[in-house]
Formats: structure tokens, sequence, C-alpha cells
């Protein structure tokens, strides 16, 4: 069974410094069809404007992913740790018993275009820690590639759940098919471009849930970036 999730249905908030489409409920955005899927709790696409950002915030029993489209976003939080993340890296924060941070456009004049994921752990009160890697275009290119799992295999950061996130950029023509194990469910979200996947024709923001599919089939008339949660 395939589900369409459009994205011109998703939650919107505009708050000036941040315009935020909420995939699933979140903040004054409540939809009870749309609450989670299996352990994916948060997809949020944020537009923040330079030099602008959230503030210092806490979080628990979370396992936080943050993905930059286009721009610089700038991390500091209450385990000491100072970054930017940037295009082609996967930030994971693990909030456990509790962490604070803050995130802001690292730039003064551009905006910072990113995707934050929210999934819910498989154990509460673990250690907060924090991660974070760079995954090179090629390796990405026309075929998917591994960026966050609870193993950590293959050089993806480690999250606390059963979810195998792929990431895939995707030129003119490309096809990717992925085989989905029995008891396994999927969520393919499409963060830039136009994809296609087996018949449902989708756009930048939109995203469709699988279960009970053996294959995806997923491919590209135009070009497209996409994100695929290979779920527990």
């Amino acid at each position: 069974m395939i589900t369409l999730r459009p994205g011109k249905e998703r939650g919107h908030a505009n708050h000036g410094w941040l315009d935020s489409y909420h995939t699933f409920s979140f903040a004054n955005y409540y939809d009870p069809k749309h609450i989670n899927f299996r352990a994916l709790r948060v997809i949020n696409e944020d537009w923040i404007q330079p030099s602008a950002g959230f503030g210092a915030h806490s979080h628990r029993d979370m396992e936080i992913i943050t993905y930059v489209l286009e721009g610089a976003l700038e991390h500091k939080d209450s385990l000491g740790t100072g970054a930017v993340i940037k295009p082609g890296e996967a930030q994971r924060m693990s909030a456990g018993t509790g962490i604070t941070h803050s995130e802001f456009n690292h730039s003064a004049t551009d905006p910072v275009h990113l995707l934050q994921i929210w999934i819910i752990p498989d154990t509460q009160g673990i250690t907060p820690s924090y991660e974070q890697k760079a995954f090179p275009l090629e390796e990405k290119l026309g075929k998917l590639r591994l960026i966050a799992a609870k193993d950590g295999r293959e050089g993806a950061v480690k999250i606390h759940q059963d979810v195998d996130l792929y990431t895939s950029v995707l030129a003119a023509g490309d096809r990717i098919v992925h085989k989905l194990n029995p008891n396994r469910y999927a969520w393919l979200q499409v963060a830039q471009g136009e994809a296609k996947l087996n018949d449902y024709h989708l756009q930048a923001g939109d995203a469709v849930a699988a279960s009970q599919v053996k294959l995806l089939d997923i491919s590209t008339d135009k070009g497209a970036e996409i994100l695929l949660f290979d779920l527990a």
C-alpha cells in the first residue's frame, strides 16, 4: 500500500524570520491523521532568514537529524559543540536525558534551507550526544547513500532506532530500485526537484508512505534530491 502526502497539504507557519512546512503535527499545527509514521515523528522544511534562528531551547528523548539543502546552519549546544552544517552533511543529535541547543543561519546575506527530522528513539534516558559527517556528492549521484542507521554502518551517523535513512541526488533519466524487506515500511520525501515513485508523480515537498510493497521504483525526468526512510 502506498499513501501520498502532498506537500501543499502540510502544516505551514510563517514567522517572518522563519518559513516552515510541517509534514507531521508540530507546534500549533495538529492533524490527527498525520502525527507520525512509525518512529518518524517530525519532518520540518525550514527557510531561515539571514542571521536569524532558534535561540537556546531544550529537547529530551528524541533523535534529531538536520539535513541542509542550501546555505549553512550554525549549531551550539550544552555539550560544548560548536559547528556549521552545510549541504552534503548530516547532523545527528541524541537528546536523551536532556540537551539545550541553538541554531542560527550562519550567513548575514543568504537564507538557509533545511530539513529537520525527529525520530522517536528505541531507548529513553540515554546520555546526550552529537555527531556530524559529510557525504560527498559523488556518493549520492544516481544511487542511494546511507547517511543514518542504528548500527552506523557504511560511515553513517548512528541513531538509536531501527531506521535506515538514505539520500540520493538524481539527474534526469536516473532510476533507483529499493527492495523493502517483509515487515519493513518506507517513507520517501522529495527534498528538491521532481520524482516518480512507482505510479506516483511527486513534486518538491511531496512524500509517500509505503507498506506491504516489495519494490520501490524511483525515477525522475527532471532531476531530484530525495530522502528515503526504511523503518521497522
